[in-house]
């Protein structure tokens, strides 16, 4: 379904800005890809000089052995964020981040007794690395440039 399709049937407050939506849908969900791969690189980018530095840690929330976790965790945060970025792999490379992310709404909420408060930018992460498990890289993704998909 086009976007156009998808808006052409909704009653807008503004109905003008019906052309600016579907002229940035695409680019719009681009950005956010770009962005939470981007964020998720960063992230890892402190791992991935030591990759068994976060061996303690992950043995502390139950992952044994660390240092089979701790490169594990290093990986998907650093090599899972370029993915993501690039649009390559996307699905597997989000359902990765979303684990990770997913461990810590646990580690925050749970392990650490902070409930909400504590795990709140872990949930908003898993819920956009979601989005992506289930959408894919969309048109302007590497994935889409080869044209295949996970």
């Amino acid at each position: 379904m086009s976007i156009a399709t998808e808006t052409s049937g909704k009653r807008l407050f503004i109905p003008a800005l019906r052309h600016v939506y579907a002229g940035l849908h695409d680019s719009a969900e681009t950005l956010l890809r770009i962005v939470a791969g981007v964020a998720l690189f960063t992230h890892g980018l402190g791992k991935i000089g030591d990759p068994f530095g976060a061996a303690g840690m992950v043995e502390g929330l139950g992952f044994y052995p660390g240092t089979f976790w701790s490169p594990l965790l290093s990986f998907t945060e650093f090599f899972g964020g370029i993915l993501i970025a690039i649009g390559l792999l996307t699905r597997p490379a989000a359902f990765a981040a979303m684990i990770v992310l997913l461990v810590t709404v646990w580690f925050h909420w749970v392990t650490q007794g902070q409930g909400y408060s504590g795990a709140e930018k872990s949930i908003l992460w898993s819920a956009v690395f979601f989005f992506f498990v289930i959408r894919g890289g969309n048109r302007h993704s590497v994935d889409a440039k080869i044209g295949r998909e996970f």
